[in-house]
């Protein structure tokens, strides 16, 4: 039985992964969809009451009957490498391949359409709640003057992203802006804002949830930090344990969501309370691994290569 996983060609997160499931024996496939239909071929018989489906790249030829399991790790975009690329080909060849792979009975790391979902901020929040997590107080709007009532409630708050930075050449960043109740929100009707009461923290924390394994890391914050991603203060990610409510939090998240993996991000208070920042469910955890010497990498090389019965399928 094979796994199949979905990802860009540069991506040193995967390569960990697939070091790990050579060095256990399991037969794989790296595959990009953007090679599609360039460097790879596809096929699908939908015949008789049955289906079939093969698909070939670097010059292997992959059964759909014997998939195991998909890891969507980071696939571009169908027929992105192809001679005369369109999004009219791009939505063909899309269809095509994840319709076949739909049509198997391979386990997902994640499934596309949960991925879809659980990639909504506004969702996860709620999720979150749900799910019995610490959540910052959040308004997402389009009128300025909620926005400003929002900040004269709770003075020190800050701006972010809804779905993250634009997909423009050359990309550019969108760090989390702290800002306050003066500041001009004329502008927030030209587009949806999100807002969210700001979070003193001594601490960045981010957790990998690979199906019922939790591993968390701890970087000790500066006092100014807003946004983790950017800045150096010559802190590293160290090993940190779970609380008891974290964990019951996190399986609850991700049973609602239908998510096999999820890199969740917290900033934790001064009191050591941990707030729910966001689950990203395509995460790094290269870096955490690296660090804190964490085995994420062999617990996702194990949940691909169990049996298509297994449970979390």
């Amino acid at each position: 039985m094979t796994v199949l996983i979905l990802t860009c060609r540069q991506d040193v997160t995967a390569d960990l992964v697939v070091a790990e499931l050579r060095e256990r024996g399991v037969p794989l496939v790296r595959f990009d969809p953007a090679d599609l239909p360039k460097d790879a071929a596809l096929s699908a018989d939908f015949d008789r009451g049955d289906f079939t489906g093969y698909l070939s790249t670097g010059g292997r030829l992959m059964s759909m009957h014997g998939l195991r399991s998909i890891w969507v790790r980071r696939p571009g975009q169908p027929a992105a490498h192809a001679d005369e690329p369109s999004e009219w080909l791009t939505a063909e060849c899309g269809q095509a391949l994840y319709g076949m792979l739909y049509s198997t009975t391979a386990r997902w790391m994640n499934h596309p359409g949960a991925a879809v979902l659980a990639r909504c901020k506004p969702f996860q929040l709620r999720i979150a709640q749900r799910s019995g997590f610490a959540v910052p107080a959040t308004l997402v709007t389009t009128y300025p003057r909620a926005a400003h009532e929002f900040a004269a409630e709770f003075r020190d708050i800050v701006v972010k992203s809804t779905s993250g930075p634009p997909s423009v050449d050359p990309p550019v960043t969108l760090p989390t802006t702290r800002i306050g109740p003066d500041t001009d929100f004329s502008d927030v009707a030209a587009g949806a804002t999100l807002l969210q009461r700001f979070i003193p923290k001594q601490a960045d924390i981010r957790l990998i949830c690979v199906g019922d394994q939790l591993f968390a890391a701890r970087k000790v914050s500066a006092a100014d930090q807003v946004d983790g991603r950017f800045g150096c203060h010559g802190h590293l990610w160290e090993p940190v344990e779970v609380p008891d409510r974290i964990v019951r939090a996190v399986h609850e998240y991700m049973s609602l969501t239908n998510l096999a993996y999820g890199a969740f991000d917290f900033a934790e208070d001064e009191e050591g309370l941990w707030w729910f920042l966001e689950c990203n469910q395509g995460g790094q955890f290269g870096f955490i691994e690296l660090e804190t010497g964490q085995p994420i990498a062999a617990a996702v090389a194990s949940w691909l290569a169990a049996p298509r019965s297994a449970e979390g399928c």
